[in-house]
């Protein structure tokens, strides 16, 4: 590992191979932090999703060329302002979140007070900087970097421009494919369950030594590991649904779909808590009657098909 690193990171740095390093993020990169990926070539350095972490220290301990962002949510771009002098890429369908603030919260789909509270808290938190000179990258764009490439790789459904990154060394970093028991995120307007369902599917079939995610899970050593947890990862969304289905035994609006909470717990308090299970229960309800699971037996209200 290169001197700088290890002296501002110490056993927080985590070296995968001569090129790449994960900076793990506070709590094994619980949210509101994340596990940054380091890919250091002979022409460039990169950083990928510099969390609020790699900010509180001061950087990643050498100089950094070029941010990629795998998406424009907060938690992946606090450095985005901290490495001004650094160019930024992340997917075309997602630039808009990166340029600009008002750009984030449309991908989110949040207004009204919910926009105005969360706006406070992503600057005030995540030291979010819109970066209007944001530079877009599409599926299969490489970064030549010097010895080492990284290669995007289009993974929609968390965001229309949601990426994972195929790194020189036999490193994917997965990003919010995060293999957590809570299982995928589809809870804006720019998600889409079906995307989600695609990029499982085409995720599974990747080679790689090391897999990393931004959150929790951290390092995945091995193929075979991997594969148990994407299949483990990928069947909490075939639960909600059949959850969700369950409940519509009787005639329900969108409205007690929302408050029965499918997604998040009853006790969890978020901003946009509601937001994220409506527009989830959305997705499964818009399933559900293009598979003629369910029916609306009158406006605004939605009963599971009897057999």
């Amino acid at each position: 590992m290169k001197q700088g690193v290890g002296d501002l990171w110490g056993d927080a740095a985590r070296r995968l191979t001569d090129q790449v390093t994960v900076l793990v993020g506070d709590g094994n990169g619980a949210y509101p932090s994340g596990n940054t990926v380091l890919v250091e070539g002979l022409g460039e350095t990169v950083i990928i999703d510099p969390s609020v972490t790699v900010v509180a220290k001061g950087g990643a301990g050498v100089r950094v060329d070029a941010v990629l962002n795998s998406h424009s949510h907060e938690d992946h771009m606090p450095g985005n302002g901290f490495f001004r002098e650094a160019r930024v890429h992340i997917h075309d369908e997602d630039l808009p979140g990166a340029k600009s603030l008002d750009g984030l919260m449309a991908v989110y789909g949040l207004t009204g007070q919910a926009k105005e509270d969360f706006s406070k808290q992503v600057i005030d938190e995540f030291n979010f900087t819109g970066r209007p000179d944001a530079n877009g990258f599409t599926d299969g764009d490489t970064f030549h970097l010097g010895g080492v490439d990284v290669e995007a790789v289009h993974l929609p459904g968390h965001t229309r421009g949601h990426s994972g990154f195929r790194i020189g060394g036999g490193v994917f970093f997965l990003s919010d494919i995060d293999l957590t028991g809570f299982g995928p995120y589809y809870g804006d307007v720019w998600s889409d369950l079906e995307s989600f369902d695609e990029s499982l599917r085409r995720v599974r079939d990747e080679e790689a030594d090391f897999y990393v995610t931004f959150h929790h899970k951290g390092v995945i050593e091995g193929r075979a590991a991997f594969v148990e947890m994407v299949d483990n990862f990928a069947a909490v969304i075939p639960r909600r649904h059949q959850a969700m289905l369950g409940f519509l035994a009787e005639p329900r609006s969108l409205d007690d779909m929302v408050r029965h909470r499918f997604i998040y717990r009853p006790h969890v308090q978020h901003v946009f808590a509601d937001h994220v299970e409506r527009r989830s229960a959305e997705l499964h309800l818009k399933r559900m009657l293009n598979r003629g699971e369910a029916q609306e037996v009158e406006p605004g209200r939605f009963q599971a098909a009897t057999a």
